[in-house]
């Protein structure tokens, strides 16, 4: 608990009225007019996500934050607030005020941080006494897409039990265990999110600086537009910011760590030390090297992973990463005493281990890293800060780091979009498919690997192969998304 985070005296804003005129007495109303949802689980590997008025609506948005908050009241050892932030998108404004709405009609205290990287709320939740946070963000989907991420207590993701039991509410199946009385009430808290900015500072303050560096950053046009650049100069580097404005029209579109072509140009062209690309909410980020190489999450848990091993802070010298991460990575970790685990896709599963094992340090090839000694989730910024520290102690460039840590095995990702949601979900079921991946396993034997998923947060079936050589790892990839093309989009 830091002392700067109090309760506010008052209400701020004519739009609080809003929230709470709109929080009153709907109570009664929730699981009697129930929301058509979807026959499959509402919440994906991040929460609950899709496009906007068609998935996501006011009113679905409303039912979402009275149930999160009875279920997050109802685990509670006492009662404490809800910490809600949002990012860039033109609908997170109205989805803000729907949750708001129906998390004071829950009888719960709104803490509302306003535009914030995910993380932001995560921190925030796991200091103070708030019994859960939300954070409206579709993360790195495109602009007409939004979502709903929920954290526990502690600043976690949420459990698997406890969305259950939102959505066991949502479709009607339980009821409030005790009556609301009385509604809660929205109070602005944006002064909050300076308390997480100190936070990223901290562990470098005093002891190393970026002084001298020159750093290029991709805000994508999402949460990190008003905090990133000016953690990076307080911190003493020359910092070259794109796409850095708040643009719920732009945000993820052609930049950011999905799209990383313009921050490599940008690095080459400035002479720059290093360049980062966030997603939307920040939770996420990739470099760029200093020769504009792209250098992904297997790359930044290696490095970061060996500082930590040197440095005797990781715990029986153990990543925890997923089925992604590459083959070299993994072989060149186990070369020097690491250890890997990998689990599915999905930064949750990627805790979850961690919880289980004690690791301190796991992460996705995507960008979602996370170390354990200096915060509750994955941190874009977080991690950025600390892998330009790491270049900086170093002395030396950073590709040469990276021409110095292993190579990868080609490996090629497809997605196939499949917009039909219980096709997708079934895909396993499909024969022609499952017998194209077994044909595709036995050929390539122990020279590669094989992963076709569904993804938990796009309407895509992702098909990955890795292989010892490209052209083996193009055959089988064409092979398969032929199949999936076939037999799961008519």
């Amino acid at each position: 608990m830091v002392s700067s985070i109090t309760r506010t005296s008052g209400i701020s804003g004519g739009s609080t009225s809003e929230i709470e005129g709109l929080g009153k007495g709907i109570e009664s109303s929730f699981g009697m007019n129930l929301i058509p949802l979807p026959t499959n689980s509402l919440f994906g590997t991040d929460g609950i996500r899709g496009r906007v008025g068609e998935l996501l609506t006011a009113p679905l948005a409303l039912q979402v934050g009275f149930w999160t908050g009875i279920v997050l009241r109802n685990h509670a050892t006492q009662v404490g607030p809800v910490i809600l932030g949002q990012d860039s998108r033109n609908s997170s404004d109205m989805l803000a005020m729907a949750l708001s709405a129906g998390l004071t009609a829950a009888g719960l205290e709104v803490w509302y941080l306003g535009l914030c990287p995910t993380p932001c709320v995560a921190y925030l939740t796991s200091i103070t006494n708030a019994i859960g946070g939300v954070m409206i963000s579709a993360s790195h989907n495109p602009p007409e897409d939004n979502g709903i991420k929920v954290f526990g207590a502690k600043g976690g993701k949420l459990p698997q039990i406890l969305q259950t039991e939102i959505e066991a509410g949502l479709r009607g199946k339980i009821s409030p265990i005790a009556k609301v009385s009385n509604c809660g009430r929205h109070y602005s808290r944006f002064e909050l999110v300076e308390d997480y900015s100190s936070a990223l500072k901290k562990p470098l303050n005093g002891v190393l600086n970026l002084q001298g560096m020159k750093i290029v950053l991709d805000l994508a046009w999402g949460a990190a537009v008003g905090l990133a650049p000016s953690v990076f100069t307080q911190m003493g580097a020359e910092v070259i910011c794109l796409h850095n404005e708040a643009d719920g029209d732009r945000i993820n579109v052609n930049c950011g760590s999905t799209h990383l072509d313009i921050l490599a140009a940008t690095v080459q062209e400035h002479n720059a030390d290093i360049g980062f690309g966030f997603d939307g909410d920040a939770d996420r980020v990739l470099a760029v090297d200093n020769t504009g190489r792209q250098v992904n999450g297997d790359y930044i848990l290696y490095l970061w992973g060996r500082q930590l091993q040197q440095n005797q802070q990781l715990p029986n010298n153990l990543i925890v990463s997923t089925v992604m991460a590459n083959l070299g990575f993994e072989k060149a970790w186990q070369q020097i005493g690491g250890n890997l685990i990998r689990t599915a896709v999905g930064d949750q599963y990627v805790q979850a281990e961690m919880q289980r094992t004690g690791s301190m340090l796991g992460g996705e090839q995507s960008g979602h890293i996370l170390c354990r000694h200096y915060a509750v989730t994955g941190d874009g910024l977080l991690t950025a800060l600390h892998i330009a520290s790491l270049v900086k102690e170093a002395g030396v460039p950073l590709s040469e780091l990276v021409d110095r840590s292993f190579q990868t095995y080609p490996q090629l990702l497809r997605n196939v979009r499949v917009v039909d949601r219980d096709r997708r979900l079934g895909w396993q079921d499909c024969q022609p498919v499952q017998k194209a991946i077994a044909l595709a396993e036995a050929a390539m034997g122990d020279s590669g690997r094989i992963l076709v998923r569904a993804s938990g947060t796009e309407p895509v079936i992702r098909v990955m192969v890795e292989a010892a050589n490209a052209e083996l790892a193009n055959y089988w990839t064409n092979e398969l998304v032929s199949q999936v093309q076939q037999h799961l989009m008519e």
